[in-house]
């Protein structure tokens, strides 16, 4: 049965008056949201970067297919330059030339060498390859001034890949490296997991789209951008439903499409206990919605609310830029990164030292945002970066990472060894 508005304010009520911690949040996120990977799909090879590999691959030729000189020269039976010195050169009938881009038809018997360049096959009955710097042509003989061993400037067939090896594992990110691969494979399509769609919308009176006049007492929608580029650094692709006003049923309606449009939702604003937040209300009074929870113990962040519409994972940040990216990257970004088959990662941490005096709020686990820096060799400083009384968008921008400060840690103090977590720079 459709709850109402006064249901839906009634467990609002219940829930903001017991914060979750951090790790409560963690737990009810990864046992009610149950984030797990997509389908996967055949894409083009041209357009895999960035794509998680959903299929193990086994190389069906060898690389390379042939083997091929390594360097200019002449390709020649080992045996006969032996000895062959620069007071004693061993001279051999020149029998053709070896090209690139076609088996060579020629064979080098004894005391015979074949001309070839960097790339091209080995002609049948040479085993090595003697470079040109080391010979000295005369018509249709050419004088060896240096002794070769068997194999000497010769890549065999198959040394880089055998043929039925597995080359590259199902979960890996292809990169321009692994395209590469790919590609001298002859792959021309790859199995990929799909890329999670991710609505995102912010509401609030106060904001306007950029690109639109900024009328007098309005600012610009900063965090459906910041967001949307959040979504493409974690693997997901976003889709920007606009900003809308304070209005529940015109926020029941944007979330209702939004979950049928994308794989998971993000709002900013609305979320906090004061008579214009409502996106917490809204979501609770749609049909077929679950909140799983709304408020939990960190600074920033604390308003944060999480839910499902449907299957669908919604997550409601605050309004302030830099708690609304500090929970994307603490809640949301992991979620999207397993839909995605990158899996979840804790990121890169560094030892360092506290550049003054960091203070937490009681009863909350404080994350506060520092920039580093090199004081004297072998030290590093974590110099606390302001994040101001509202929009402070330049806060993580300046930020190379946090220090978590626990929930029972008043302060920590100057100079005292820290963990930074820091924030990854890319997908």
């Amino acid at each position: 049965m459709k709850r109402t508005c006064l249901q839906a304010l009634k467990v609002m009520g219940k829930m903001f008056r017991k914060l979750l911690t951090f790790e409560q949040a963690q737990q009810l996120i990864k046992e009610q949201v149950r984030p797990r990977q997509l389908d996967s799909e055949k894409i083009l090879l041209l357009e895999a970067n960035g794509r998680v590999l959903a299929e193990d691959v086994a190389a069906k030729i060898e690389i390379p297919p042939f083997s091929r000189s390594t360097v200019d020269g002449y390709a020649v039976r080992s045996e006969d330059t032996f000895g062959a010195d620069e007071k004693n050169p061993v001279t051999l009938k020149v029998s053709g030339t070896v090209a690139i881009g076609k088996m060579p038809r020629i064979k080098v018997a004894k005391l015979e060498a074949a001309e070839i360049v960097t790339g091209a096959p080995i002609p049948n009955g040479a085993d090595a390859v003697v470079m040109v710097e080391h010979t000295e042509r005369a018509k249709d003989f050419v004088n060896v001034f240096s002794a070769v061993t068997r194999c000497a400037n010769i890549t065999k067939a198959g040394a880089d890949i055998e043929k039925g090896e597995t080359v590259l594992r199902s979960g890996t990110v292809m990169t321009s490296r692994e395209i590469g691969v790919l590609a001298a494979l002859g792959k021309a399509e790859v199995k990929a997991y799909k890329v999670p769609c991710v609505a995102v919308l912010s509401t609030g009176p106060e904001v306007t789209e950029p690109g639109k006049a900024l009328l007098p007492g309005k600012i610009y929608d900063i965090n459906a951008y910041s967001l949307s580029a959040a979504v493409m650094e974690a693997g997901g692709k976003p889709l920007y439903m606009g900003v809308f006003p304070d209005d529940l049923e015109k926020l029941k309606k944007a979330l209702k499409h939004a979950s049928s449009s994308a794989d998971v939702v993000v709002t900013s604003g609305g979320v906090s206990v004061g008579p214009k937040d409502i996106m917490p209300k809204a979501l609770a009074s749609l049909n077929e919605s679950r909140v799983i929870l709304s408020g939990i113990a960190i600074k920033p962040g604390k308003p944060t609310t999480i839910g499902l519409i449907g299957e669908k994972p919604a997550f409601l940040l605050p309004g302030h830029p830099t708690s609304a990216l500090l929970v994307f990257y603490l809640f949301v970004r992991p979620v999207i990164r397993l839909m995605s088959g990158k899996g979840s990662t804790s990121g890169q941490e560094v030892k360092a030292t506290s550049g003054s005096r960091m203070f937490s709020a009681k009863g909350r686990k404080t994350f506060v945002m520092v920039s580093l820096k090199q004081d004297k060799p072998g030290n590093t400083l974590a110099l606390p970066v302001s994040t101001g009384d509202s929009g402070a968008i330049t806060t993580l921008a300046k930020a190379d990472g946090f220090v978590v400060i626990p929930e029972n840690v008043q302060f920590v103090d100057f100079n005292q060894e820290v963990t930074v977590h820091l924030f990854e720079k890319n997908c």
